[in-house]
């Protein structure tokens, strides 16, 4: 919970100026609270750095006062939303089984979801992280079909990283997104990112990895100069 409207446009102004010759060599979106969306989708009008949300309902439209829509997302030019964050479990008791149909609904609404899977301390001190993990994407993809699950981007972000500056090693999240990989038909195809304390000094080795696609970064991207400095090392 990050920034006012004219904190993004200052945001999105540095950024663009640092991050336009970068825009050709990688996919870049900016996941934003609701009210910074339409600021986003004025600023970056001219751009290809796409527009993400931070999470979404998933009904079409109600008595859910408080929540945004899909059709919300999409009138204002959103093309991914972060689904299932760890944050949102914790803080905001979001069950498995939300995350799935919000994952539904995103897709039907030609939105990509980013759907985050992850472990806790306690459950990576057990070497209960395959077993965590699976069961997440089990629940929060096995409804669907193979090739919907290839259009899904999955964020592996170890709960115990995030925020804490104590990264996974770059190896081991190699070797569970290869196990997300082989857990249902059609991730083979999805993109799977790493997330937790991602930063400049460690995302060149986390994106050097062969199962792993890019980053879901957090705190590293809320300052645009040290953003941009990170994308750069990845695609030294």
């Amino acid at each position: 919970m990050h920034k006012t409207p004219p904190q993004a446009a200052e945001y999105v102004s540095l950024f663009w100026g640092a991050a336009e010759a970068l825009v050709p060599r990688a996919d870049i979106v900016l996941c934003a609270p609701f009210v910074d969306l339409e600021t986003l989708r004025l600023e970056l009008a001219p751009s290809s750095v796409k527009i993400g949300a931070q999470d979404c309902y998933y009904e079409k439209e109600g008595a859910f006062t408080g929540e945004v829509s899909v059709p919300m997302l999409a009138a204002l030019g959103v093309a991914y939303c972060i689904v299932g964050h760890s944050e949102r479990r914790r803080l905001f008791a979001e069950t498995d089984e939300a995350v799935a149909r919000k994952t539904a609904a995103l897709l039907a609404g030609q939105i990509t979801p980013i759907v985050c899977v992850g472990e806790s301390l306690e459950e990576k001190q057990q070497d209960l992280t395959v077993q965590r993990v699976s069961s997440q994407v089990r629940a929060a993809l096995g409804d669907l079909k193979a090739e919907e699950r290839g259009k899904i981007v999955i964020a592996y972000e170890p709960i115990w990283a995030i925020g804490s500056g104590l990264a996974d090693d770059p190896a081991s999240a190699n070797a569970t997104i290869a196990m997300i990989r082989a857990t249902l038909e059609g991730l083979q195809s999805a993109r799977i990112l790493y997330g937790g304390s991602m930063n400049v000094s460690n995302c060149a080795a986390f994106c050097a990895q062969q199962e792993i696609d890019g980053g879901l970064v957090g705190s590293a991207s809320l300052d645009a100069r040290t953003f941009v400095q990170l994308i750069k090392s990845t695609l030294a």
